[in-house]
């Protein structure tokens, strides 16, 4: 297996900008002939693409997806974008499983920027949500499917034979009478088939390579320098930028003085924009030395003064007078004033996060007069295309965006800031530019996890089972903020209440709301979104539901779910592996969190010990998941590994602080992640399942932080409503 690194697209293509019908897109539209989606617009190339088209040798390309040629191989086409995820594997797994394709000839190429290649849940193309499994799992398959049904047909053809009397395997086409085809042989007379507008796809219970492990094909190129990230980019006369950056949103520089900036060799211009202020420079280190020298004074405007104190204050008047109802059943108003219920209340509290991805942002780009090309790992890259077009003011069709691997993308690659910056610089100066936020650029002035307080009353029976439940979120919105979307007429944000509001548990009366509040920093999508700081909050208030009733976390969770067999179904797995119940060593316990998050349900045991200095160690995590029916189990258990210990570093320190109307953290040092002596070993079960599938970067993180917080409850009595947890809390325990 091997990684095709494509060649950039040539300067003067356009790139194609249509609505495609599912006929079209199993076609590819009218860009098929050309696989990468563009049209070439010079007469010499119009020869080649012609004479190509009509050459014995040319590959077969029955839809944009994929392409054959006659010496066998099979390219599978990308639209989504490889970030660590695993798509550039999930993707032609989908597609050689229902081609019957032998896998050793299978290669993939990241897709360029087209709309063919638009996200089918998304309608655009882009990244994120955990929906590329979920999105592509029937056009993808139906790619396959077409293409194989064209072969047959050409091998009918040739044998004058019915097309259902042949059978395929390991890309042949094999005859009743065990004659057989390489797929590399029909290329010529599977391109005069018809398209078939749906073919028909396999059963589940004849998959051979869907559900089964298989080595990721962009392994090799990551650890022998070919994959390409947007820091590899490299133009002739490129600058390099960097900025000192708007503190906060509504910040603006009052006074610039870069007298002493101008002066350090190879800074070549100084450039001030709305987001801030720009040097631009021969190279990094020269970029960077005079912005150190730089000397800004920033008016904050309505931030002036902000604090994590004030921001805590703002949110705590959201949850308590919030009054956007987002779920509503029984008479909450006439449980809660019962006599005959016991009465538990709690308020929870989760901080701003940064994303901290691995590889710093960037983005090359470069305004001509006659267009815009754009190399960025971002995770939208038909948005961005298209906002990039506003900010060069020039046609879509003249942006050219070239998608490059993501070093790390957690939702933070899908905003289009620093796409905007370069862009705006390369248009002011004059030459490709590209734009690079160091590690204390993004994370000091950067988007993030929203700040969220939550309220909870609930009231339990004389057995124990909780009759009501009243939540007050207080919180912003990132569906407002990323300008995705509206609120809706009711004024909840689906996305700040998402793993509260639809919680599974049964309980007679209930009211659930929201009250939005606006503190200042720019929010924006986190890994896992609302349920990484709801599933915290419900998770944990669950297990002080279960305290209070005298009963088992697991037991009391499970008597609440007669109604959701997926969940138990995680549950009951998780805790048969974990050995729930059963004696851990001396000074060890037992935390439990269960979630659904993206149509996937997870459950998460963590055996936590708690040293005298109050400091938790976490020596073991057993995830339980269903996710319906799977691509690749091995990237499935490397997901959530990967989630549970993006979601882990948040619970033990992820804190973004504000201090007079700035951010207090800049790097690894005061924002740490999990290091490797840190680490707990992790096991990961799946659940077998014919449902459809769901999404699998994501959900492994919501649970972790309730299931430690648990632990420690057990392990010291001492119940922690509030990320991330303080040692000196339970030095006190």
């Amino acid at each position: 297996m091997q990684l095709t690194i494509p060649k950039d697209a040539p300067s003067d293509a356009e790139t194609v900008v249509k609505n495609s019908s599912r006929r079209d897109f199993l076609k590819g539209g009218v860009t098929a002939a050309l696989v990468v989606g563009i049209t070439l617009r010079s007469g010499s190339n119009r020869a080649l693409a012609s004479a190509a088209a009509d050459s014995p040798a040319a590959p077969f390309m029955p839809n944009a997806f994929l392409r054959l040629t006659a010496d066998n191989q099979i390219t599978v086409v990308c639209g989504p974008v490889e970030m660590g995820q695993g798509v550039l594997t999930a993707i032609p797994m989908l597609v050689a499983e229902e081609l019957d394709a032998d896998w050793s000839q299978i290669r993939v190429e990241q897709a360029p920027t087209n709309p063919v290649y638009a996200n089918p849940l998304f309608g655009m193309q882009a990244t994120g949500g955990s929906t590329t499994v979920r999105a592509y799992w029937g056009p993808m398959r139906k790619a396959g499917a077409a293409a194989r049904a064209m072969l047959v047909a050409a091998a009918a053809e040739k044998w004058s034979l019915e097309p259902a009397s042949l059978r395929t395997a390991d890309s042949h086409v094999i005859a009743p009478d065990g004659r057989k085809l390489r797929y590399g042989e029909l290329v010529a007379a599977a391109s005069a088939q018809t398209v078939p507008a749906d073919p028909p796809l396999k059963n589940p219970k004849d998959f051979r390579i869907l559900g089964k492990p298989r080595k990721r094909l962009d392994s090799f190129a990551k650890s022998h320098a070919q994959a390409h990230y947007g820091l590899d980019t490299q133009l002739p006369g490129l600058l390099v930028a960097v900025m000192s950056r708007a503190p906060l949103p509504g910040a603006k520089p009052l006074k610039v003085n870069d007298e002493k900036t101008r002066a350090v060799k190879g800074v070549q211009q100084v450039i001030t924009i709305p987001h801030g202020v720009a040097v631009l420079a021969d190279g990094y280190w020269a970029a960077s030395k005079g912005r150190e020298l730089l000397e800004v004074e920033w008016d904050l405007g309505a931030n002036t003064g902000l604090s994590s104190a004030k921001v805590t204050a703002i949110l705590t008047d959201g949850a308590n007078n919030a009054n956007a109802i987002a779920r509503h059943e029984g008479d909450a108003d006439a449980a809660s004033a019962s006599t005959g219920l016991q009465m538990i209340e709690a308020v929870y509290e989760a901080p701003y996060l940064a994303h901290a991805c691995m590889e710093p942002l960037n983005c090359t780009a470069w305004v001509k007069d006659d267009g815009v090309e754009i190399w960025a790992g971002t995770q939208s890259q038909g948005p961005t295309q298209g906002i990039l077009s506003q900010v060069a003011q020039i046609a879509a069709t003249k942006v050219t965006l070239h998608p490059q691997m993501l070093g790390g993308g957690f939702g933070r690659r899908f905003a289009p800031d620093f796409s905007i910056d370069a862009t705006l610089l390369s248009k002011i100066s004059g030459r490709p530019v590209k734009l690079i936020y160091s590690r204390e650029d993004d994370m000091a002035a950067g988007y993030y996890r929203p700040a969220s307080v939550a309220r909870f009353t609930a009231g339990l029976d004389a057995n124990g089972l909780p009759k009501l439940l009243k939540v007050g979120v207080g919180s912003p919105s990132i569906t407002e903020a990323s300008g995705f979307g509206k609120l809706p007429e009711s004024g909840v944000d689906a996305q700040a209440m998402e793993g509260i509001a639809d919680h599974p548990y049964d309980i007679e009366n209930q009211r659930i709301a929201y009250g939005r509040r606006e503190p200042g920093p720019q929010v924006w999508f986190w890994r896992s979104v609302g349920h990484s700081q709801n599933i915290f909050f419900m998770e944990g208030f669950i297990d002080e539901l279960a305290a209070a009733a005298k009963q088992d976390p697991l037991q009391f969770r499970l008597a609440l779910l007669g109604k959701q067999p997926r969940y138990k179904a995680v549950l009951e797995l998780a805790a048969e592996k974990a050995g729930w119940g059963k004696p851990l060593p001396s000074g060890v316990f037992h935390g439990i969190a269960v979630a659904q998050s993206f149509g996937s349900y997870v459950a998460e045991i963590a055996e936590v010990s708690v040293a005298a200095d109050g400091t938790p160690k976490v020596h073991r995590v057993v995830a339980a998941v269903e996710c319906g029916m799977t691509v690749n189990p091995d990237i499935i258990r490397r997901q959530i590994e990967g989630a549970m210990v993006f979601g882990l570093s948040a619970a033990l320190y992820g804190r973004i602080s504000l201090k007079d109307g700035r951010v207090e953290q800049g790097n690894f040092d005061d924002y740490p992640i999990v290091r490797m002596s840190e680490m707990p070993k992790v096991e990961v079960y799946l659940v077998p399942s014919t449902e459809a599938p769901g999404g699998i970067g994501e959900p492994g993180a919501p649970p972790i932080a309730p299931a430690v917080v648990n632990a420690i409850y057990a392990a010291t009595g001492k119940r922690l409503r509030r990320l991330p947890i303080d040692p000196d809390e339970l030095k006190k325990a």
